[in-house]
């Protein structure tokens, strides 16, 4: 099973990065208020960018790291 690591365009231009398994049911779930508390209060406007990585732990592991970077960096990071 294929793991998403997102990054979501907010209200007021705010990012959100998220990891799933099931990117479509996960951001339908944003937007109907039942995603994270962020989104609950900042809602989604679009999908960004996502990345497919081979498992849940590569995924996490790649969630810190984006949310370590400058916002500056965040779209870049999807490149690499």
């Amino acid at each position: 099973m294929m793991w998403h690591l997102y990054l979501l365009e907010c209200k007021g231009g705010a990012y959100y990065a998220g990891i799933t398994n099931n990117l479509d049911a996960r951001f339908k779930a944003h937007l109907d208020g039942k995603g994270a508390k962020f989104t609950r209060a900042n809602p989604p406007l679009k999908v960004l960018v996502s990345k497919q990585y081979a498992n849940r732990s590569e995924a996490s592991i790649a969630e810190a790291q984006l949310k370590r970077l400058p916002r500056s960096e965040k779209l870049a990071f999807f490149e690499r």
